[in-house]
């Protein structure tokens, strides 16, 4: 198995963070990334998720196409990854290197950042396909 440290987990989201287009990793620059192995009971309770493994990643923040000046957040936008459920599904698929995992949890939940929801994610990203 590669390296699957929670520092190798992170490079790779950085790296496709840097290699967005332009406009995106600009818009993507005061997002904080963050890796942990597993998602916050807090986090999964809120969003009535009973199996740790169903969560991979998640945006926590206001979406670009809601912030306004006049009601700042109070907290830095954040994207978690979640390396022990990444690794499950890498392992469950077997048809995807991990690398490329990393990288599309990565840009769905950058993509809710930019206003994004998982329905418009799905109509050009038909991952489980």
């Amino acid at each position: 198995m590669k390296d699957a440290s929670l520092a190798r987990i992170e490079e790779i989201a950085r790296r496709t963070v840097d290699t967005l287009p332009e406009p995106f990793r600009r818009g993507a620059a005061g997002v904080l990334l963050r890796v942990e192995d597993w998602p916050s009971d807090e986090m999964l309770d809120e969003l009535g998720i009973d199996d740790p493994l169903d969560l991979t990643g998640l945006y926590d923040g206001v979406p670009m196409t809601l912030k306004s000046v006049a009601d700042p957040s109070p907290f830095p936008d954040t994207v978690w990854l979640f390396r022990k459920p990444i690794l499950q599904e890498w392992r469950d698929r077997g048809d995807i290197a991990l690398d490329d995992l990393v990288a599309h949890v990565t840009v769905h939940e950058f993509a809710h950042h930019f206003g994004w929801s998982d329905e418009d994610i799905a109509t050009i990203d038909r991952w489980w396909e």
